[in-house]
């Protein structure tokens, strides 16, 4: 437990010491985002999630993807305004993933009015009913499964409480969010979020940038078995142990991605100085560049307040410095990306 709270310790005090911390929670966002639906069975490549644009038209997998951008900014943006944790939040976190997707129905943004169960015993005989070859049944739906929701909810407010760990707290959370499966789909992708959010909301964190799926997800059977052994055995040291483990590493990964893209970022702009363009622009075209990644010259005019004639003008000196390099070979809304920056980000996806 120690070495989790040494881990999250020195990520929170390098976010604090970076000029705009908001800069990376874009892309780390988006590293969340590919790993945690890569855990439910949704796999788009990082690097088209990094590139991908929300106002374009995306298929059903990647806008499941997009989804949890838009509903991580909204709970961590609660967070921040103090706003508590209640079923009509997480309902509307809910409806928020499924918006648009192939998972879309009667049931979203509302706790579960019917039966789920989770996984299969791979012993069981495909012809038996899905409730027979489950490995885990959840709560029935009903009263009960709100009133025990709205239980959960107001513990995680409560905490930490004097004695237990805020690590500690926010395994024993998620543990018991995913037993109760309270939506009809995207708990997994919930319930990790709630991690962050919790070990924000506990103050371990200044600024949500913690990613956790990736490490998860590379240990996506013991991180299943750990939880399920709480279930069937009651086994809560593994399952902490584990979430202690992971924890510890991700917020080492995360941190140490935050300061090879800073490195990688610093680089980029001393060899623009040296380059003899001294322009805020192309500096500040650099922060476009890690918080897009890929972007297109309209993007540049808009983010820099430049005319496109301009902003046109700034991506070819830059490219001609081999800083920024473009997409692809479309003669129209071309995309341009800088190959440093996007090195360090994609490696995130080697390193999970």
């Amino acid at each position: 437990m120690a070495a989790a709270r040494a881990a999250l310790g020195a990520l929170d005090a390098t976010a604090r010491q970076l000029p705009n911390p908001r800069l990376f929670r874009h892309q780390n966002l988006r590293v969340e985002a590919q790993a945690t639906a890569a855990l439910e069975g949704t796999y788009e490549p990082l690097a088209r999630v990094l590139s991908a644009a929300a106002t374009e038209t995306q298929s059903a997998s990647m806008r499941e993807v997009l989804n949890f951008i838009d509903v991580a900014n909204t709970a961590f943006g609660a967070v921040a305004e103090g706003r508590p944790l209640t079923i009509p939040l997480l309902s509307e976190l809910q409806a928020g993933l499924m918006a648009g997707t192939d998972s879309e129905g009667p049931y979203s943004g509302q706790v579960r009015p019917i039966q789920v169960v989770v996984g299969h015993r791979p012993e069981a005989a495909a012809t038996l009913l899905p409730v027979q070859r489950a490995r885990y049944i959840p709560s029935p739906p009903g009263i009960d499964l709100e009133a025990r929701l709205r239980d959960l909810l107001r513990w995680i407010d409560a905490v930490p409480g004097p004695g237990l760990d805020p690590v500690v707290a926010a395994g024993m959370a998620h543990y018991q969010f995913e037993s109760l499966h309270p939506f009809h789909d995207g708990n997994g992708r919930l319930g990790r979020l709630l991690i962050v959010v919790h070990l924000y909301r506990a103050g371990l964190l200044s600024e949500p940038s913690l990613t956790v799926s990736p490490w998860f997800e590379a240990r996506r059977a013991a991180y299943y078995d750990a939880l399920f052994g709480v279930s069937a055995q009651g086994d809560w040291s593994t399952w902490i142990g584990l979430f202690a483990d992971g924890i510890a590493a991700s917020a080492v990964q995360t941190r140490d991605r935050m300061l090879s893209l800073t490195k990688a970022m610093r680089e980029v702009k001393e060899q623009i100085r040296v380059g003899g363009l001294r322009t805020a622009n192309a500096l500040h075209l650099i922060d476009v560049a890690v918080d897009r990644l890929v972007f297109t010259t309209a993007d540049a005019a808009t983010a820099l307040g430049m005319k496109p004639q301009g902003a046109a003008k700034l991506i070819e000196s830059l490219q001609s410095l081999g800083i920024l390099s473009s997409v692809g070979d479309r003669k129209y809304n071309r995309l341009y990306y800088a190959p440093r920056i996007a090195d360090v980000v994609l490696s995130a996806q080697a390193t999970g």
